[in-house]
């Protein structure tokens, strides 16, 4: 046999050890069966960095305790790659609730408040996010870091009323068919979100995920529609060429599109069709716009 040979506990030897606490109730409570054992554990260790903070006198304005712990020290703690890391931290914030992150901005890391579930529910978190989603200085942020950007006060100016995140042409009038095709609507966005990395475009965008899942709705209607014409910016384009160059976007392009969004200082009357135009013309618009920093930093002293 194999490997180290470990002693066996005599008595109490087992207490000599000190033990990450993690919640029998998130294994025995049905709202938390969407959850995997690895994120309970993430929750558990996050736990255990509380009573340090809490110690060490880490508190918001409103006497909340907050914790830093990086997606680096995620990977450390569970031996991980970062991907996974970051899938478990949107586990624990988008699934259920038991974490809010807030992004300090200027390089620095994130601050993470963990959620006492014996005391909130927290069945409907995530509706209220969306509710909460346009305004970052209510509730567990108010005053912790920094004042609102000034991307999250530009997005007042969108008029949602515009926007119309169905194309009529997809549904058929029959019933059976209807269910197909929205079956169908369905899995493209699944598939939509796993090709563009949605999990860590959320992490990154919690404050703005309104806007977030507007872009993936409005790529996956233009994907799933049977209209032979698509406007992009004002003119009427082949569907095909415009489903074309969508497919040609990653995750790094959606970066771009968000944070040109989060810039802007402009009102947009219309977010649908101010958003496809920006997503069609992201390939290029990114490159052109990466080639001009390059030349600037070759060539800006002459």
């Amino acid at each position: 046999m194999g490997g180290t040979k470990y002693k066996h506990f005599y008595g109490n030897q087992s207490e000599q050890f000190t033990f990450y606490k993690v919640p029998k109730q998130l294994f025995v409570d049905e709202k938390f069966h969407n959850i995997s054992a690895e994120a309970k554990l993430l929750y558990g260790i996050l736990l255990d960095r509380m009573s340090l903070s809490s110690a060490n006198g880490w508190r918001d304005e409103d006497g909340k305790v907050y914790i830093i712990f990086t997606v680096e020290e995620v990977q450390t703690s569970l031996g991980c790659a970062e991907k996974k890391a970051i899938k478990l931290l949107n586990e624990l914030e988008s699934k259920c609730g038991l974490i809010d992150k807030v992004r300090q901005g200027l390089g620095k890391p994130n601050i993470i408040y963990v959620r006492n579930f014996l005391e909130r529910g927290v069945e409907n978190y995530v509706e209220r996010q969306f509710l909460n989603c346009q305004n970052d200085s209510s509730g567990a942020v108010k005053n912790t870091v920094q004042e609102p950007s000034k991307g999250q006060c530009n997005n007042t100016d969108i008029n949602k009323t515009d926007i119309s995140y169905t194309d009529p042409s997809f549904y058929p009038e029959n019933h059976e068919r209807k269910d197909e095709a929205s079956d169908y609507y369905n899995q493209s966005l699944i598939d939509l979100k796993e090709k563009l990395e949605y999990d860590s475009l959320a992490i990154s965008y919690r404050h703005h995920l309104g806007m977030l899942d507007e872009i993936f709705e409005i790529l996956n209607d233009t994907f799933t529609s049977n209209n032979k014409v698509i406007r992009i910016g004002g003119d009427d384009k082949p569907a095909e060429l415009v489903k074309s160059k969508l497919r040609k976007l990653n995750y790094s392009h959606i970066q771009f599109v968000m944070e040109c969004m989060l810039e802007n200082t402009s009102k947009v009357r219309n977010i649908r069709q101010y958003l496809l135009t920006t997503l069609y013309n992201a390939t290029h618009t990114m490159d052109s716009y990466y080639t001009s920093l390059v030349n600037h930093d070759m060539y800006g002293d002459y």
